[in-house]
């Protein structure tokens, strides 16, 4: 019984010296259940007070090497039709040609291009952005907020992004004045390993 314990206990202590050293190299799926990660948007009104919202249904994956940084990649598919801005009619007005235009495009799209790592650890994803049908290039300012593994047998990381665009450039039409010509999107991820 003693031999089966002490078995038992240098094989924790051996799994647990090897998830510390563990560098995250992998892929890692957006967590399913949606509580662990957010893209919310910010946007002037007027210049007189902000306007905060969010996309509530998205998916993405995101590939991380570790000895490569530089080389990882990351996809998100957003459901245009999930905007929600605590405000049921303007949320229609969001979803409407004026703005999302959601019946003809009913998914946002980011894929990435180039991962730029920079000196303090954080990095530049250069990637397209589809949004209302149109395709541009932006960069997400990234950072990693750690990883590791979880309580449920499983490993984690997440990020968190910013980027900011012009809405016209995306075909947006509606004009709110010079105060609301971009929008600033963040971006907070968790990512379960596969």
């Amino acid at each position: 019984m003693k031999k089966q314990l002490l078995a038992s206990a240098i094989a924790l202590s051996l799994a647990s010296a090897s998830a510390f050293a563990e560098n995250g190299s992998g892929t890692y799926k957006f967590d399913d259940a949606g509580e662990h990660q957010f893209i919310m948007f910010k946007i002037s009104h007027l210049g007189y007070s902000w306007l905060y919202g969010r996309f509530n249904d998205f998916t993405g994956e995101f590939n991380y090497d570790a000895e490569n940084p530089a080389s990882s990649t990351v996809n998100v598919a957003i459901d245009t039709a999930s905007v929600d801005s605590n405000h049921a009619e303007r949320d229609k007005h969001l979803r409407s040609e004026d703005f999302l235009f959601v019946e003809d495009f009913p998914e946002a799209t980011f894929t990435s291009k180039q991962i730029i790592i920079e000196e303090d650890g954080e990095a530049e994803i250069v990637g397209d952005l589809t949004l209302r049908g149109v395709t541009r290039e932006v960069t997400l300012e990234a950072e990693m907020l750690g990883h590791g593994a979880d309580p449920w047998g499983g490993y984690r990381m997440g990020f968190e992004a910013e980027t900011e665009f012009r809405l016209a450039d995306f075909g947006i039409p509606t004009n709110l004045g010079p105060a609301s010509e971009k929008v600033e999107m963040i971006i907070s991820v968790e990512g379960v390993r596969q």
